[in-house]
């Protein structure tokens, strides 16, 4: 049976090659990416295991804006570390004067997130899930350890 063992990369298309470029240059910057190629009309970066692409829009698809809510993209997720990491995204969103639509917050039970939007509108997300919870066991087994005895 084939299996899928992660996904390689997602290729997003851009009305603005160059606003968008700088857009997601400062971003992913900020959240330790490297550019992977320059193509002139195309751009990836990576971490080492998620790409993200851009490319420019078509004149077909500069006629057809981005809309949240039309068949397809709807928005992607940085899985990040902390809860932490996501108020210091949120906070580096806010010096570039990004547009935050739902602001660092707990959207469902130990759901961390902060959603913000791209040059095109597309919606985007950093957010930490499970940290509560990773805590609370850890917790629960440091205390369930047995003490050793002094001189063993």
């Amino acid at each position: 049976m084939v299996r899928v063992v992660g996904i390689d990369h997602l290729v997003v298309r851009v009305s603005d090659f160059d606003t968008s470029k700088a857009f997601y240059g400062k971003l992913f910057a900020f959240l330790g990416f490297e550019v992977l190629g320059d193509y002139g009309d195309m751009i990836g970066w990576t971490n080492g295991k998620t790409r993200f692409w851009i490319g420019q829009a078509d004149e077909e698809g500069l006629k057809h804006p981005y809309r949240v809510g039309d068949i397809g993209f709807h928005h992607y997720a940085f899985e990040l570390r902390s809860r932490k990491d996501v108020d210091d995204l949120e906070a580096f969103l806010k010096e570039q004067g990004v547009t935050i639509v739902d602001p660092a917050g707990e959207y469902y039970d130990d759901y961390y997130a902060v959603f913000f939007l791209d040059p095109d509108g597309m919606k985007l997300e950093g957010m930490k899930w499970g940290e509560r919870q990773a805590k609370a066991k850890a917790k629960a087994k440091a205390k369930a350890k047995p003490a050793r005895k002094k001189g063993k």
